[in-house]
């Protein structure tokens, strides 16, 4: 995502591209999808679509732990 402030579509250009990362939310990074979120939580066009990004936000976060854990014990398996 680059920002241009002198750009009066900058952020609708965001909000657009945030959209995109929500649609093909298995293929990014929880950072990337994080960020979408945050943008639409904040930008999102309509109450339902930043109550969504909100509740996405959760879920991602939510995730964390179990990811980590999945990674230690991996990391356990393989000594």
């Amino acid at each position: 995502m680059t920002l241009h402030p002198g750009n009066s579509d900058w952020p609708a250009d965001r909000v657009a591209e945030a959209r995109a990362v929500i649609a093909d939310v298995a293929h990014h990074s929880d950072h990337l999808i994080r960020l979408a979120c945050n943008v639409l939580a904040a930008h999102g066009d309509t109450a339902a679509e930043r109550k969504d990004a909100r509740v996405l936000l959760v879920v991602i976060d939510a995730r964390q732990p179990v990811q980590r854990a999945q990674r230690e014990d991996d990391w356990r398996a393989a000594r």
